[in-house]
């Protein structure tokens, strides 16, 4: 997600976020990712969310979001900790 425009990170889209937590669990799921190693990238990326804008408003953020956790592609423990620590809950 380093993204760079004029030395600066530009903001991303719902979308663009949904897409690389679902890669993520992904790979947790399908052992290609030890937890610690997921642990690592999970909080990396939100450090790296936490730095940006993400365009949309919350309503259209979650909603974009919501299908990842309603389809089982992220825990709800792992749903609730990102939604937290990005002030979204």
């Amino acid at each position: 997600m380093a993204d760079k425009q004029e030395g600066e990170l530009k903001p991303v889209t719902p979308a663009r976020v949904a897409e690389e937590l679902r890669r993520l669990s992904s790979q947790r799921a399908s052992g290609d990712l030890e937890p610690d190693e997921y642990e690592h990238r999970f909080a990396r990326m939100v450090s790296e969310l936490r730095d940006r804008r993400i365009d949309g408003s919350r309503q259209e953020i979650l909603a974009t979001l919501s299908p990842l956790l309603k389809d089982g592609v992220v825990t709800a423990e792992d749903w609730r900790r990102l939604t937290r620590q990005l002030g979204l809950a």
